[in-house]
């Protein structure tokens, strides 16, 4: 009784050896998908929504869309974005707001996207950036604004003219004189 269980315990172990085996050839001699990442970084392309890190996208004149209203400062869930501003006077003598410095701090942000989606202008986005790995924490607070960058000059939207409607013929009425003014006497002891 006992060799019988010896003999089928023996034989268990070797049908399961042979699975394994029979798992190990067939992934042996099949395709390979993985990804040589240091190797293959010029042509490694990240997925569509993937959010890298967040960037202020300048146009060939140095210009940004940023109007300085700080509701991606305001809306950030752990304070990533520090918004500095500073009001400036116009040719036409009028005051304006704009950006002085922009810093976005990667170490703690939590790619939200929270403030890109509340960007009036769209002038933040995340790109397709992934190696941010650095030694010093202090080199992941980035100033997004290039130096010397302005915003850009936005002509505004022309609307459409307003149809006027055409007034409606009113009857010519003559006005009446408005009565005049009726003064009033003084109370006398007999009345």
């Amino acid at each position: 009784m006992e060799d019988m269980n010896y003999f089928q315990g023996l034989a268990a172990g070797i049908k399961t050896l042979c699975v394994g085996l029979k798992t190990t050839m067939r992934e042996l001699f099949t395709k390979k998908i993985t990804e040589q990442y240091p190797e293959n970084r010029k042509e490694l392309v990240m997925f569509d929504r993937f959010r890298g890190s967040l960037v202020m996208p300048h146009n060939d004149n140095n210009e940004h869309k940023c109007i300085a209203c700080g509701l991606c400062m305001t809306n950030c869930p752990n304070g990533t974005i520090t918004v500095t501003s500073q009001m400036i006077e116009t040719e036409d003598g009028k005051k304006k707001k704009v950006l002085d410095k922009y810093l976005y701090d990667q170490g703690i942000c939590m790619y939200c996207e929270i403030c890109v989606r509340v960007c009036p202008q769209k002038a933040i986005t995340f790109d397709q950036s992934f190696e941010t790995a650095v030694f010093d924490r202090q080199k992941l607070v980035k100033q997004l604004n290039h130096e010397g960058s302005k915003c850009e000059e936005r002509k505004p939207v022309a609307r459409p003219a307003a149809v006027a409607k055409p007034a409606a013929a009113k009857p010519a009425a003559t006005a009446a004189p408005a009565p005049a003014p009726v003064e009033a006497k003084p109370k006398t002891d007999t009345e």
